[in-house]
């Protein structure tokens, strides 16, 4: 979770990281980490291929090297 304040003193909540499982894929829809949940899911085993970067427009994820669906 984000929890804090804004550097105009606005209130700040909200996921930091979001992954729904749809059809057997791990669709990130957010990812605020500095590394990329992403990363974090081929270094634990999962294929490429069973990841969607969903906050990308589908025209952006053809040039990724992850899930196009």
């Amino acid at each position: 979770m984000i929890m804090g304040r804004d550097y105009d003193e606005r209130r700040v909540h909200g996921s930091l990281i979001h992954v729904d499982i749809i059809n057997d894929k791990l669709w990130i829809q957010r990812d605020g980490t500095e590394y990329g949940v992403a990363n974090e899911f081929v270094d634990a085993g999962v294929p490429k291929d069973h990841i969607v970067l969903g906050f990308r427009s589908p025209e952006m994820r053809k040039i990724t090297e992850f899930a196009i669906v």
